[in-house]
């Protein structure tokens, strides 16, 4: 097996940004999160051990630094556990849309933003980015029941706030 280079990352860019935005619901905190996560896996190059697919053991390694970079960023305060989709430098989210595969994706968004980052983190790695159990508790650094109960929960969550009808706005009225 030919030994990989640290710009090997370059192909699973796409894949860390996605899971990212996911994660932390805002655009440029995502990009921070990212380069962050590349920055850290070029200093820590010599750490890395491929193991059976290089290319997936680098995705999960760098899965695991993004992880922990993230944990760190809210035990420090640096991530600010807010509605991540209320983005001020980013488009305002429509309160109506005709589409309704756009309006179910943006009540998607906003229910994996009111989902605990424990959660949420979980339930990417497996739904999203379909890693296993075994695979989720090793990149996680968690027991493979904690890995189970806490998707479980998250699942039960998600579908409980989808199933929740949005709250209505009251319409306006021209007083005199």
């Amino acid at each position: 097996m030919a030994e990989l280079r640290p710009d090997a990352m370059v192909p699973l860019l796409p894949r860390l940004r996605r899971h990212a935005r996911l994660l932390t619901g805002q655009a440029a905190r995502a990009d921070d999160l990212v380069q962050d996560t590349v920055e850290r896996a070029c200093r820590k190059w010599a750490l890395w051990t491929p193991r059976d697919e290089a290319t997936a053991s680098l995705l999960a390694w760098l899965l695991t630094l993004m992880h922990r970079l993230y944990l760190n960023g809210l035990r420090d305060g640096r991530e600010h556990l807010m509605d991540p989709w209320d983005e001020e430098d980013g488009p305002a989210l429509p309160t109506h849309d005709p589409t309704p595969a756009l309006g179910a994706a943006l009540d998607l968004q906003r229910a994996l933003a009111r989902l605990s980052p424990a959660a949420r983190e979980v339930l990417l790695l497996v739904a999203v980015e379909e890693y296993s159990y075994r695979e989720t508790a090793e990149i996680l650094a968690l027991p493979l029941g904690t890995v189970m109960s806490r998707l479980s929960r998250a699942r039960e969550q998600l579908r409980a706030l989808l199933e929740t009808p949005a709250p209505r706005s009251t319409p306006l009225r021209v007083v005199k």
